[in-house]
């Protein structure tokens, strides 16, 4: 099976990155990229065939990673839609543009799928969410997951919750990196050196994480049980409480849904 990219950014890296770490072999994936200096990066650091061509990817590919940015896809569909074989998957991953309207761009039926990845394909913990377009198979679905598999975990949803998925976890890295970044300043604040104030604020994140998913426990019970009676980190929680910690975030996400939708 020939994978393609067009387009050849950070998150399409952060995905061949995944694809190769799952042992697909380097020579059955291929990008184009008119950034000359985007193309030779990630032809020198992965070691994959790449060119300023998106015929060539279009033509080669067995499923598409149509990986440009969303004012671009018109006119890279319409360049290369024509190239695209009838049993060639196309997946769509950019921002705010369903698949009706991608569809229309081809001017004709195509496999199309569409999917949002995060920022932490860069470390094969991506949190994606799939959508199957009109025509697609149940193989042809199994096909595509599997691929995305070897960057993260995958969730399957129906395209109406693809803005909702945007504002949690498209965008949701950013939410938890500027939560590290105030944790940790709080600890040089308190004395702390800042390696030391970074990396236990990022280990406690990660953990913390892994203890929602691992147990199966709700985040308030798990809260509960850091929380002794009349202890430090009850008085914490009191402050974020009172400073609206929890409806500031939920205004965010509201905010960046919105946003997504073109409200």
């Amino acid at each position: 099976m020939k994978i393609g990219f067009i387009g050849a950014g950070n998150m399409a890296r952060s995905m061949i990155r995944g694809l190769l770490a799952s042992g697909i072999p380097a020579e059955d994936i291929f990008a184009s990229d008119k950034f000359a200096p985007s193309r030779e990066s990630v032809h020198q650091e992965l070691k994959i065939e790449t060119t300023d061509d998106n015929h060539t990817i279009a033509q080669g590919a067995d499923v598409l990673f149509l990986a440009v940015k969303p004012h671009f896809y018109q006119e890279v569909i319409e360049e290369v839609r024509d190239d695209i074989r009838p049993e060639t998957i196309v997946v769509s991953m950019t921002l705010g543009k369903k698949l009706a309207e991608v569809r229309s761009y081809f001017g004709r039926d195509v496999k199309l799928v569409r999917i949002m990845p995060n920022m932490a394909a860069m470390v094969l913990e991506s949190v994606t969410a799939y959508t199957p377009g009109e025509g697609i198979s149940d193989e042809d679905s199994q096909k595509v997951i599997e691929l995305l598999k070897s960057f993260g975990q995958v969730y399957p949803v129906p395209e109406t919750q693809m803005d909702a998925v945007t504002g949690v976890a498209g965008s949701g890295p950013a939410y938890i990196f500027m939560m590290i970044e105030a944790m940790a300043q709080a600890g040089i604040k308190a004395g702390l050196s800042h390696a030391d104030a970074y990396a236990m604020a990022a280990q406690t994140a990660k953990g913390s994480a892994k203890a929602v998913l691992e147990s199966g426990t709700h985040p308030a019970q798990l809260r509960d049980q850091v929380c002794s009676p009349a202890g430090s980190t009850i008085e914490a929680v009191a402050v974020l409480e009172r400073e609206g910690f929890k409806t500031a975030v939920i205004q965010a996400i509201d905010a960046c849904v919105k946003k997504s939708k073109g409200d």
